[in-house]
């Protein structure tokens, strides 16, 4: 394992000091007169050549990248997949490169949505100011207008963004496994309208404003010899505090703050929201949710929430490897027992496709989505789920109307 010029030059040093430090008070004295020493070392150059500056691209281009006709992430000129450890040893440079093309695929995916399937790219909160953060959803045109069918995807937590199962599927994989598009495009064929939600998209950062501390001797009344004194001795602490942050981050971000977006500022507030002012004033008969991972704990407690109305609009639910818990967020029985008429769980098992799976929870049945990979479960049982729905819809259509009306009055006479 190789190791950086910086740390060869420093290591000895750094033992020294520790050593010193585990002495009396005498030692104070080698120890200041080290840091001094350590003072004196210009890291800008080590630095430099420890790790090149955190500027990437902004453009699949600029990297160097393009989707194939596969929807395969591969370089240009070599045709080769993505490269993590493009520069060896810079786990932090690598991570840095890899977190700035996964912006550029997010906004990438965004285009598809758009112009492939064909989807709009709605504002919320819907009465939000000019100046306030805002954040956005993609619906199909008839979303809202369609009579029959609806279907709503949730995506789980994470760096993914609306339109995506995967960032790791989309860059290493493929577009298919590792974004909703084929969802989309399936579900509109079907004469579904469609609705993406985009539960991780809870703030906007925005650069901290610099705060400038006037010198407490400006208003001192304190002698002029004393003030000295205690400035210089600021100006060392302030030096010697730069000096390990220099070190430690040599290239120091912009720190940030984080402005949440009313009423959306987490997973569960975006998908009662979207309930609230979309799904719910929704003509279609019928209401379908694909939610994964973290989306399952977010529509389970969208049930919670608007329990009467998620019964009265949705038909059925898949979920896939659903990270929900009955018992932890409190479901009520009458939750529990609609979830094991009406959902289905799609887990990350070894098993054959559709295999039944036995579960601890008394929810959901739970289903082999054919994968062990928990990212790939959306994927993989994506035939099966449209199965399930076309299933639901039939079997609510060809329901008896003698036992829905039995049904509304005894709830009558109960009320009563």
């Amino acid at each position: 394992m190789s190791i950086s010029l910086s740390s060869l030059i420093l290591l000895p040093i750094w033992i020294n000091m520790a050593q010193i430090q585990q002495g009396g008070p005498d030692e104070k004295e080698k120890t200041t007169a080290l840091k001094d020493l350590l003072s004196r070392i210009d890291l800008d150059e080590l630095m430099k050549k420890d790790e090149p500056p955190l500027d990437f691209p902004d453009t699949l281009e600029g990297f160097e990248y393009a989707f194939n006709e596969k929807g395969q992430l591969r370089h240009i000129k070599t045709g080769e997949p993505f490269v993590f450890n493009y520069r060896e040893d810079l786990h932090r440079w690598n991570q840095k490169r890899y977190e700035a093309l996964g912006e550029i695929i997010t906004k990438y995916v965004y285009e598809l949505l758009e112009k492939d399937c064909n989807l709009k790219k709605i504002s919320i909160p819907v009465d939000a100011t000019e100046s306030e953060p805002k954040s956005f959803i993609f619906m199909s045109e008839d979303a809202l207008t369609n009579p029959q069918k609806l279907m709503v995807l949730i995506h789980g937590s994470g760096v993914v963004r609306a339109g995506q199962w995967a960032r790791r599927l989309i860059i290493n994989e493929d577009l298919d496994s590792g974004t909703q598009i084929p969802f989309i495009k399936r579900a509109v064929a079907e004469g579904y309208g469609v609705i993406v939600l985009n539960p991780n998209e809870n703030y906007i950062e925005v650069e901290k404003p610099k705060i400038h501390v006037q010198s407490s001797s400006d208003s001192s009344d304190e002698p002029a010899e004393k003030r000295e004194r205690k400035d210089k001795v600021s100006k060392e602490t302030k030096k010697r505090r730069d000096f390990y942050e220099k070190y430690r981050n040599p290239q120091r971000e912009k720190e940030v703050m984080q402005l949440f977006i009313r009423e959306n500022g987490s997973p569960e507030e975006h998908a009662i929201y979207v309930w609230d002012h979309f799904i719910a004033q929704a003509a279609a008969e019928n209401v379908f949710f694909v939610a994964h991972s973290y989306g399952g704990l977010a529509f389970v407690e969208l049930m919670i929430q608007r329990e009467a109305d998620v019964k009265n609009k949705v038909t059925a639910v898949a979920l896939t490897d659903s990270v929900h818990n009955v018992w932890h967020q409190e479901a009520g029985k009458t939750i529990r027992e609609w979830m094991r008429e009406n959902c289905c769980n799609w887990v990350s098992s070894s098993e054959p496709l559709d295999t039944s799976v036995e579960s601890m929870l008394p929810d959901c049945p739970r289903v082999s989505a054919g994968t062990d990979r928990h990212e790939l479960t959306s994927w993989k049982s994506f035939p099966s789920i449209f199965k399930f729905f076309t299933e639901a819809s039939e079997a609510k259509t060809s329901s008896l109307k003698p036992a829905v009306t039995r049904r509304s009055h005894r709830i009558k006479h109960e009320e009563l």
